[in-house]
């Protein structure tokens, strides 16, 4: 690994996957790996620092997760963060033990050291803690940096190791000054040089592709989201024409979508896209199904039949593209201390690589979303590509709760489009995590004209989240509510009531279904 890189060993904690991305956002490469990673291995990968991540157990716990000893003598800059902290801190000598009082949300942190770790920063600031043990002072060797009204030691530096922990969290937006901490971290203490660069990560993206691929053709599902835009897109400027792009038309997809893909890709950027038009087959299956699992299946397995129809069409087709992202990877498991072990395969993918022979080719592995946004900003996508917000592998199917027919896709294409339209013209889109309409399985009495209705109810869900792993309800204006409303039932034939969903996630989920 030539690149700098920060190893952050992960301990079960909720922010590991923020950890990683505020030290990329810092300029610098970081690395999730098992907690319990050989210091030989981190010493093979050249780490420039490490970042040990919170957690939920106590260190004097039975099972509690434990890192190799040795890495403390590996000479690089080691910050300890709450769980971390405990667990560095212990290994050096320190006792730890239960707290008197549990520090959990905003406090107070009093800064007394400001040489190094806390440099640049007032004498109080604001941090977030979440601890119920802390450290015993230690016979002079750990020197303390800040203290709060209930933990004497909320920062230390070991006097002889490079060793530096932090009882609370810097990576959480909570604590403001938290950024400027991390950032001297990871420039005054592991001198780090900023290196990582998305202009950097597409060349060199483009070289290792060409390596791979040789002479040989890949092929590439394009979805028209960002992942997969993005990853054509790479893939094309490493090797142009030997890349044949397959989009699937399932018939559950938004209004327009079909032609946006084939003008963004086939006519702006002159790849060779082939449109399979697979909709009557998906329709016929899922007539009468309305279990969401079960339609969930259906879609997998008419979207490998459709796929193959066209890839067995290709002549000397050597590899698949994929945009697996980094918290994919992650989530995989982590395997000899390599997070990068086993790969989840993309929900449109399914079991295509084993079934059609192909290798895998996956430029985007070692990204986060946001990231990948700003390499297809980088490669010249339109805005509105790269900005798009997620939509789900089977389509509209998962938004229309019940039975699937033409007519009740209609009725969802035509409400959808009436939101996104709205929320863009408010300006909102961008603040908006996602959007999206669900047509519910359920008619309501109204009154259109002077006559009763008795007609569908659309439901609109909007959210806000930085990693879709929580979210809360965005709250859109109650005037730009109204429009969206007052238009969907007055331009949808067959909607007489629009209801806006406040549940946050969890317990909710951002889908339905």
């Amino acid at each position: 690994m030539t690149r700098q890189t920060i190893a952050i060993l992960d301990f079960g904690s909720q922010y590991g996957q923020l950890i990683a991305r505020r030290v990329r956002e810092n300029s610098v490469y970081s690395l999730i790996c098992r907690a319990d990673i050989e210091a030989s291995r981190l010493k093979e990968m050249g780490a420039t620092g490490l970042i040990l991540s919170g957690g939920p157990a106590s260190v004097y716990d039975e099972n509690a997760p434990k890192c190799d000893p040795k890495i403390f003598d590996l000479g690089v800059p080691i910050l300890g963060i709450c769980y971390g902290m405990q667990l560095g801190c212990q290994i050096l000598g320190a006792e730890i033990a239960p707290a008197q009082k549990r520090e959990y949300g905003r406090t107070n942190l009093n800064i007394a050291d400001k040489t190094d770790l806390l440099a640049d920063l007032p004498d109080s600031i604001i941090a977030w803690a979440s601890h119920g043990d802390q450290l015993r002072q230690a016979d002079g060797d750990f020197q303390t940096l800040a203290t709060t009204q209930t933990c004497p030691h909320a920062a230390v530096r070991h006097a002889a190791k490079k060793f530096y922990g932090v009882q609370f969290h810097p990576e959480v937006s909570h604590t403001p000054k938290g950024m400027q901490i991390l950032k001297n971290f990871l420039y005054n203490i592991c001198k780090c040089d900023g290196d990582w660069k998305m202009s950097d990560f597409v060349a060199d993206t483009v070289d290792a592709v060409k390596r791979k691929v040789g002479d040989a053709r890949v092929i590439c599902g394009l979805s028209g989201g960002v992942d997969s835009s993005v990853t054509a897109s790479l893939i094309h400027k490493a090797i142009g024409d030997q890349l044949t792009c397959i989009f699937v038309d399932n018939g559950l997809l938004r209004k327009n979508e079909r032609e946006g893909v084939v003008s963004t890709f086939k006519n702006h950027f002159h790849m060779d896209l082939r449109v399979v038009d697979w909709s009557r087959q998906f329709l016929d299956k899922l007539k009468g199904v309305t279990d969401p699992q079960q339609k969930r299946i259906i879609i997998g397995h008419e979207f490998i039949e459709a796929f193959k129809s066209a890839a067995e069409k290709i002549p000397n087709v050597q590899f698949l593209a994929q945009g697996t992202l980094y918290p994919d990877v992650i989530e995989s498991g982590h395997k000899d201390g390599n997070p990068a072990a086993n790969i989840k395969l993309h929900h449109n993918v399914g079991g295509l690589p084993e079934q059609l022979g192909f290798e895998l080719v996956e430029p985007l592995r070692d990204l986060f979303k946001d990231e990948v946004r700003l390499v297809g900003e980088y490669l010249g996508l339109p805005e509105e590509l790269v900005w798009r917000h997620p939509f789900p592998g089977p389509g509209l199917a998962v938004r229309i709760i019940g039975d699937i027919t033409p007519q009740r896709l209609e009725i969802l294409r035509a409400a959808d489009e009436i939101l996104i339209d709205e929320i863009k013209t408010a300006r909102l889109y961008r603040q908006i995590s996602q959007a999206l309409a669900v047509l519910l399985p359920i008619s309501t009495v109204g009154v259109m004209g002077d006559e009763r209705s008795y007609e569908n109810v659309v439901a609109l869900r909007a959210v806000e989240t930085v990693d879709f792993m929580t979210a809360d309800f965005s709250r859109i204006p109650h005037e730009v509510l109204g429009l969206i409303a007052s238009r969907i039932i007055n331009e949808v034939r067959g909607v007489n009531r629009v209801v806006y969903d406040i549940s946050s996630k969890p317990p909710a989920t951002i889908e339905w279904e």
